[in-house]
This record gives C-alpha cells, structure tokens and sequence, in this order.
C-alpha cells in the first residue's frame, strides 16, 4: 500500500510514493537536462509540481551545474523522510537552514521505513546525531535540555528535535528566556512538537514571542507529556490549556505563574480532561477565580501538593480546599487578601485535610487565632508549620495551635509581630515530645522577659534552634532557651547583636546532646571567652562554626578551636581580628582536617599566611580570601597554583 506523505503546504494526505528513492537518482535525472519533457506520475497522487517547470529553471541558470536547492519544499520534504537513519538526517539538517527547518516538520510517523534496511544503517539509529554538548541524560533515562537567554532560538529548538530524534527525541524540555533578536517563537515549538513525541515536562519561562499556537503543537504531538510549567508568558491564554487538556490526559504537574490571559475557562478544561493531575501551582493570574480552582480541585481525586498564591480567589475555594483535599499533603497559600478568617476556619473544620503533612501560609489576613487552631484541629497529621506575616496570631492562637497539632516537627515563625516570648514557651511545653526544629524570623514581638521557667517541662525533642534578625532577643531569651531545650544540636543565632557571653554560656553549658553546627554570624558582642567554652564543652561534636562579623574574636579563639576541634570541617572567622599567628596555630595543629576556611575581610592576615595556607590545603577543598587586602596577587596566585583540589576566591 502507497505511503501517506503530509506536506508542509497544507493538512491533506496523499497516497503515493516519491518520484526518485534516492539522491543518486535524483542527481541522475537532473543531468537529463532540457531534453527531458517529463517524468512518470503515479494516477492516484495528485501533482504537486510541475517537472518542466523545475529544469526550465535549471536551464535559466548560469551555473550549468545542476542543483538539488531549486526543488520546492514539497519534493525535499519527500526526500528527507526516506531517510530511515536518525544520523542520515541529522546530517542533511547541517547543509542549511532550509533544510533543517524541512526536517524539522517531519513526524515520526513520516518516516518511511524501509523493508530492506541493512545491519549497518540499522546501528545508525542507535547512534546519537549531532547534539549539542548541554545535552544531559536524567536520571530516568530520558534526555533533557535547558536552553536560556541568547541560547533559545527556533534554529536550535529545531536542530535540538532533529538531532534527538533517532533516540525518541527529548524527555526535558526547559527554555528560559529568548534571543532578544532571534528568539523563540511557535515555530520553534511546532519542531519541537514533531521531532519529540516523547517529551515528558516543558517548561517555558520569559517567553512573550510564544503564543498559543506553539503551545497547541506541543499538545497535538506530545501526549506523553506529564509536567507544564508556564512562567511571564503574556501571549498563552485559555486556548492553550484547552488543547493541553484535550492532547495530553497524562498531565500531573501544572504551575502557571504571571499568565495574566489564563482564567477559569482553561483550568476547567483541564480539570475534565487531566484526572491524574498530582501537583498544582498557580501564581499572580488575575482572571483565576473560585470556579476554576474549585473545578480543579473538585476533580483532581490524586492532588497531593497544591501552591495558591496572589489570586482573586475567596472563602469558596479554601471550603473546597477543606472538603475536597483528601490526598493533599504539602499546602501553600500566599497573599490571597479575598480570603477571610472564615475561609480558613471552615478549611480547618471540613476534616478534608486528614492526610495534610506541611501547611504555608504567608500574607493572609484571614489567619487568626481562631483559625489556625480550627486548622490544627482538622489537620491531626501536621508535621510542618511555616507562618510568614500572619500578623493576627497572638500567643493565644499559638498556644492553642500547639495543643491540637501533638504530633508537630517542625515550627517556622517569621514576621509574625504578635506573638511574644509567652507564646513560644508555651508552644514549647506542648510540643515537650516532637518538636524538633524551630524557627523565628524577624520577629519583632519577641523579647526578653523575665519569667520562671523551672515549673515548666523542658522540650527534649528540639534539636535544630534558629533565631535569626530577632532585635529583640538577649541574654535572658538564650538563658531560658537552654533550660527548656537541653537537646540542642544545631543553633543558629545569626543577626542577635544584643546577645553576649552571660547570655550564651548557659545555652552551650546545658545542651547535653553536643552541638553540631553553631552559626554566631554578626554577634558582635561575643568575645573569646564564649569561644574557647564552645570549643571546650563541644569540640568533641562541632564540626561547623561561623563567626562572620564577631570582630572581638581574635587569635586565641583558633588556638582553642585548634586544641578541641578535632571533627571540624567548616569554619568562617571573616571580618575578625585574626592574624597570621592564628592561621599558623591552625596549620599546626595535626588532628585538624579543615575543609572550608573563609577569612574574608580580615586584614591582619598577610602574606606571611602563605605557607600555613598551602600546609591547611592539604584537606581544604574551599578558601575565601575576598577582601583581605594584606594578601598580595602572587600569593594568591601561588596558592591557586598549589591547591589545586581547592576553590580559591580572592
């Protein structure tokens, strides 16, 4: 039975096969000349071109030589899917533009194979053709391309789909910006559409030449297609998720984000044709409201993971949220200012969300007391907390919230100005047995105070502390911390310049696990003392510590670190008082085995730390000289050249 052959010219099928099986003939016919008054039709095709016509132009020529460039699009486009080997194409698509772009509109389902097909053009199609060097092979075997800025052409979209077609074409596909002259356009996609039937996740970012036309090819020939990721794309309206819907039913992973053109109409498309959606994200699109969140929530049985944020939605979807999201395991929803205290309460009281695991929530005003504990009510398997701006819970929603979510692990607090000390005590007390991580940030409601914390029961289970850019926290905050956390691995008390030795002492003296990972950074106010103590009490255990911007440490803290800190990897004294004498205690000490040193801003190191240096490097595979002014260019060079396994920055 004749082939079908689609031509670029328009969408009919005609049956038949072409007028020459190969180059050689075609190059033979074409010495005939002008002599030659016509060729031989099959009845039943239709003639597309005329033969005369094409060597009366040979004849016109001032070249006598004959050549293949004056065959229409039509007779090229025959030629080039007969060619059954991936390489064999790959290479005609080098010749020119012209041809690459004629390549590229071939389907797989073009290609005419043939029955005679030796061993060696068999192995052929095994072999990869021209593919540029950023081509990379996941993990699940298929292959992946990411094209950004100047990168992302339709000329190298088309020759990425030609060259990867011989092995199924690319699994990945992300493109992230677009040439500012030549940039990606729907042309570049329909390539992309016919040469990658296999394309599993497409990702397009800061793409506006990209209409829906380009995004509807993608849909009519990639219906594996499992991941869309849609960013800053202002010319993609609904018609492109309705044919998205209609072409790949295997969807499970939608984010839309910055589509001021998509709306409810597209998402409820996808919502009745997508019943394996797992994961959705939807980010500042205007005309997305109530009724196109719901549609998608109501009928994605699967959804696990779920981001709503700067969207028009209200109290409707988050009820929906609460009946509907039976599977839904990690939940964000971010500045969504239509959505009430009411919508939240009733998200909680629905006990939809049995299966909810992480909950983040972040500019919402409807989050108040009264609502977050009905959500600590109705979510009993929360294990993380992250509240970002919630600026209408007070101690008492927290308090509240502590009791009802008993098996909490992880609890982050950032610009949440109500809450005070009292409150995070006495979380605290009610989190005494699964509590392992906390977090403040920017919390300016929380400050010293002076209460008793003996009648309270200590949180054994918290091991991770940070409490970063709180003004308000001091000594007396640290002193209680340690009575309540004796547990403590990890601390990071980054931006506490109130804090000091008093304050800090009692914390390393009462955790009794061994502190892990310390970060100090711009404690100003702590001294060597507090320093040689750490060293003392934890050396055994610490094997990362940052004193970035504590300026009164100087060299005794090394020689302490250098004596105790037999297990340390990671240490940052920049902008400290350290000198060539402390560099040279570190370089001595034998049971030390350094990896990452960063002694940037400190201008007490000269070059006189030349050798120490090269001695430390030994184990160091990081050096961060930036700004230390004393250290001359060919010392640096120097200790580029000798540390060779080390990344040096200067």
């Amino acid at each position: 039975m004749p082939a079908l052959v689609n031509y670029s010219g328009d969408d009919e099928l005609y049956p038949g096969a072409s007028f020459c099986q190969n180059l050689i003939d075609l190059g033979r016919m074409c010495t005939l000349g002008s002599s030659v008054e016509g060729y031989y039709c099959t009845p039943n095709k239709r003639a597309r071109i005329s033969a005369p016509d094409i060597f009366e132009t040979l004849r016109l020529r001032k070249d006598p030589k004959p050549t293949i460039e004056v065959l229409p699009n039509e007779c090229l486009f025959e030629i080039f899917r007969r060619l059954s080997s991936g390489k064999e194409r790959s290479t005609c698509s080098c010749v020119s533009k012209r041809w690459l772009m004629l390549m590229s509109r071939i389907c797989k389902a073009e290609i005419h194979k043939s029955e005679n097909l030796t061993e060696g053009s068999a192995s052929c199609d095994v072999e990869m053709a021209s593919v540029d060097e950023d081509l990379v092979i996941e993990d699940d075997g298929y292959l992946s391309r990411c094209l950004e800025g100047k990168k992302a052409t339709d000329v190298r979209l088309a020759a990425i789909a030609v060259g990867t077609s011989a092995r199924g074409g690319l699994g990945k596909l992300s493109i992230r910006g677009s040439n500012s002259a030549r940039g990606v356009t729907d042309v570049g996609l329909s390539a992309v559409a016919h040469g990658c039937p296999s394309l599993r996740s497409f990702s397009l970012w800061n793409v506006s030449s990209v209409g829906d036309e380009g995004l509807s090819e993608i849909a009519k020939g990639c219906h594996m297609l499992e991941k869309l990721d849609i960013c800053h794309a202002s010319s993609i309206s609904n018609k492109s998720l309705i044919a998205i819907a209609k072409g790949c039913p295997n969807l499970t992973t939608l984010n839309i984000e910055s589509c001021p053109e998509i709306g409810n109409e597209g998402l409820q498309a996808i919502a009745r044709s997508c019943p394996k959606l797992k994961c959705i994200s939807i980010k500042d699109c205007p005309l997305v409201g109530d009724h196109g969140v719901s549609s998608l929530l109501s009928s994605a049985s699967n959804l696990s993971r779920l981001k709503l944020q700067d969207l028009n939605i209200t109290d409707f979807s988050l009820a929906v949220i609460g009946h509907y999201g039976k599977a839904i395991v990690n939940l964000v929803l971010s500045s969504l200012q239509n959505v009430s205290e009411r919508g939240f309460w009733v998200m909680g009281v629905a006990q939809g969300l049995q299966k909810l695991m992480s909950l983040t929530v972040s500019s919402c005003r409807g989050v108040t007391d009264a609502s977050i504990e009905a959500i600590g009510k109705g979510c009993i398997h929360l294990k993380q907390t992250f509240l970002r701006r919630c600026c209408l819970v007070s101690d008492n929603g927290l308090v509240a919230f502590s009791k009802a979510v008993r098996s909490l692990e992880s609890l982050q607090l950032e610009e949440c100005n109500s809450i005070t000390q009292f409150g995070i005590i006495g979380a605290l007390s009610n989190f005494k047995t699964t509590l392992k991580y906390l977090t403040l940030i920017k919390c300016k409601g929380v400050k010293d105070i002076d209460a008793e914390v003996s009648m309270l029961s200590p949180c054994e289970s918290l091991q991770h502390l940070s409490i970063r850019n709180c003004p308000g926290v001091g000594n007396a905050s640290l002193t209680m911390v340690g009575k309540l956390c004796p547990q403590l691995q990890h601390v990071d008390l980054t931006g506490l310049y109130g804090v000091t030795d008093a304050g800090l002492l009692p914390l390393l003296e009462n955790s009794e696990s061994g502190l892990v990972k310390v970060n100090l950074a711009g404690c100003g106010n702590l001294s060597d003392n507090v320093v040689s103590e750490l060293a003392r009490l934890h050396g055994g255990t610490l094997e990362l510590l940052n004193l970035d911007g504590c300026r009164k440490i100087t060299d005794a803290s090394l020689v302490a670190i250098a004596d105790n800190c037999h297990l340390l990897k990671d240490l940052d004294v920049s902008k400290c008082a350290i000198t060539d004498a402390g560099i040279a205690v570190l370089s001595n000490a034998r049971q030390l085995t350094l990896q990452v040193l960063s002694l940037s801003n400190c201008s007490g190191v000269t070059c006189k730390s030349g050798p120490s240096l090269t001695n430390l490097g030994q184990t160091l595979v990081g050096l961060n000289l930036q700004n230390c002014n004393s250290i001359g260019c060919n010392t640096v060079e120097l200790l580029v050249e000798n540390l060779w396994r080390c990344d040096v920055l200067a």
